[in-house]
């Protein structure tokens, strides 16, 4: 992006407002419902992969409605439409359903229930049967056996799912097709496992299960089995495919032309065919009856396990990969150090600009992005941005998932000076050929207020809490979740995010199957060496400030000691402890120094220590200074 060229534009610059074109979509969709005998669709965030960045093909329900959040669901009737989604984009969704015809359901829970009492308050009196279509080819298949069940609950009509039809075919003029984009190998050093080597520890899950054949449907997934990546999703490096894994063979379904006849030829050699991904489906069809499928039901989709045969038995369990790639090894763990070395130097270098940039230079929210990218793409092994830069300026950075855009965006400073002082919220990353990373930092713009400094401590403060705990080994993730809100909650304050998420190994920036949340555990979540996961908690004052400092953690082994354990005293058993990857400076200067604890500040300072030792050979001059002064110990 440029960033404008108006200096004194005002705090939140904006074109005067055109004309929505949603209500002459949801009309030609409404018509095409009025055909088919449907009462109501509904349009979820996802495709045949239940991917969460999503290929143009299938974000029907931004075309629909014009909410571009990465979440939510799109329900339309006759008279009504609503975008269900949660708390995260609230905001966003109102600003952008603004005179589009399309209501606002603000999710607190789960989703199901909610779409069941909006369909139910639709007022259908008469009707004795109603009827909700939805594409179950891009529907995931627990949620709709939950919507089926729930259904089946309501009267007065009662309703009945139709998920057999693409339910936007010939009501979405122009609609994109399939992404081309080439598929490539990732290579070694960086790809140290082989793809023969991750296939025969698949082939040993499959046997453990008693199954004889696996599909892998989710993109990561395949990338990792195979050692594929591509460009078909926005900021994961995949491609779309599916994969039919047997004891002897695999079948890639992958659109014609992506797969050049030199890989071809390495994937033949590793038993891997090449077939056209309109084939998947037919492939499915067709298993024979004596086959045993191993599926995982939370990675595929309704479509998927409706085309499986009769007479075909279904082992349901997570997919082996999904906990493979999960655990990254010694030498994965080795180039991900390498690659948040170079994403830090690469922060060193925008933030030293930032800094001195900051009244003698016009500098906005969409400047940031573009010099912080310009800064990554100088590193050695960068690929892409791994998720779109969240830069947000005091208002905007309550926002969890704000992106400015050039219709609407916030100032920090024109040649003559700071237009306004408070927070500066940054959250961003990249993909490496050897990691994927994850920062959020926030910076004082001018002189932080007192309940600014106290709200970004107790922030720091269960960033530092869940940074230095330990725990048995398998734990559940969730169980975690307690020690980042702690001192948060003990002022009475919470945020409405999970506290941290799993990151692929130059894969997708959101991974399983960990989840530090308020999530139900489950035994898939058990926290195993080598998982790479974040800490972010956060706080938010709308129309004032957000604040979350986020770093990357890595699962290692440790051993506790019992200081006055008798000799010969049984062992505890295996912990595991947190080993901080990401490498950035926090701002001392917000820090209501009051609020900490002595070993609070031993651990800050250590950490500091460890930044400015392992930067300082990858930056230098005004990069290197600013790396010595906001390391500078308090």
């Amino acid at each position: 992006m440029t960033a404008p060229a108006d200096a004194t534009a005002p705090a939140n610059a904006s074109p005067a407002p055109s004309a929505s074109p949603i209500p002459a979509r949801l009309s030609a969709l409404r018509a095409h419902m009025a055909q088919q005998g449907w009462q109501a669709v509904l349009l979820p965030s996802s495709d045949p992969h239940l991917s969460e960045y999503l290929p143009e093909r299938w974000q029907g329900r931004v075309h629909f409605s014009g909410f571009t959040g990465s979440s939510g669901t799109l329900l339309v009737a006759a008279e009504r439409a609503a975008v269900f989604t949660d708390s995260r984009y609230w905001t966003q969704a109102e600003a952008e359903l603004a005179g589009s015809g399309v209501d606002l359901v603000k999710l607190d829970g789960a989703p199901v229930p909610a779409y069941t009492q909006w369909l139910q308050a639709l007022g259908l009196d008469g009707l004795q049967g109603a009827t909700l279509a939805l594409d179950g080819s891009v529907m995931g298949l627990a949620q709709t056996q939950q919507l089926a069940d729930a259904l089946a609950m309501l009267s007065a009509p009662a309703w009945r799912l139709h998920a057999t039809d693409d339910v936007l075919d010939g009501v979405w003029p122009d609609r994109p097709g399939l992404p081309t984009a080439p598929v490539f190998e990732h290579l070694p050093p960086h790809a140290s496992t082989s793809r023969r080597d991750k296939l025969a520890a698949l082939r040993e899950a499959l046997q453990a299960h008693g199954a004889s054949h696996h599909w892998v449907a989710t993109l990561d997934d395949l990338a990792w089995l195979l050692n594929l990546r591509g460009a078909d999703v926005d900021y994961n490096p995949v491609f779309l495919g599916h994969a039919l894994v047997s004891l002897d063979a695999v079948q890639l379904f992958v659109g014609e032309g992506k797969v050049d006849a030199a890989l071809q030829t390495r994937l033949a050699a590793d038993g891997v065919v090449v077939r056209p991904y309109a084939d998947a489906l037919p492939t499915l069809k067709a298993l024979p009856a004596d086959s045993v499928l191993l599926v995982d039901p939370k990675r595929i989709t309704w479509g998927l396990r409706q085309a499986v045969p009769v007479g075909v038995k279904v082992v349901e369990a997570i997919n082996p990969s999904t906990l493979s790639k999960s655990r990254k090894t010694a030498a994965e763990a080795a180039f991900i150090r390498e690659a948040m070395a170079r994403d830090g130097a690469a922060m060193c270098a925008f933030y030293a600009w930032l800094e001195q940039a900051l009244g003698r230079e016009a500098v906005s929210e969409l400047t940031i992005d573009e010099r912080l990218t310009a800064e990554r793409e100088k590193q050695p092994g960068y690929v892409s941005l791994s998720f779109p830069t969240i830069a947000g300026f005091n208002a905007n950075g309550a926002l969890p998932h704000y992106r400015a855009t050039p219709e609407a965006f916030a100032w920090l400073s024109t040649p003559q000076g700071l237009v306004a002082e408070g927070l500066l919220l940054i959250d961003s990353g990249a993909q490496y050929l050897g990691g994927t990373t994850d920062i959020t930092r926030v910076w004082a713009i001018g002189t932080p207020s007192a309940a600014q400094k106290r709200d970004f401590t107790l922030v720091l403060k269960g960033t530092m809490a869940l940074s230095r705990a330990r725990f048995p080994l398998g734990t559940l993730a969730p169980m975690l979740d307690a020690i980042a809100r702690a001192p948060l909650w003990a002022e009475g304050l919470d945020f409405g995010h999970g506290t941290g998420h799993g990151v692929g190994y130059f894969l997708n920036v959101h991974e399983g199957p960990q989840s530090i949340s308020k999530a139900v555990p489950h035994g898939d979540m058990a926290m195993q060496p080598g998982m790479v996961t974040s800490i972010e908690p956060g706080l938010y004052r709308p129309g004032q400030w957000g604040i979350r400092i986020e770093n990357l953690v890595l699962n290692v082994e440790v051993r506790p000691t019992v200081p006055d354990a008798e000799p010969g005293a049984p062992e505890h058993g295996t912990y595991l402890a947190f080993e901080t990857l990401s490498l950035c400076p926090i701002d001392t200067r917000c820090i209501d120094l009051s609020l900490l604890r002595d070993d609070e500040r031993q651990w800050l300072n250590g950490y500091h220590a460890e930044v400015l030792q392992r930067l300082r050979p990858l930056v230098s001059g005004d990069a290197l200074r600013w790396l010595a002064l906001r390391t500078q110990p308090i």
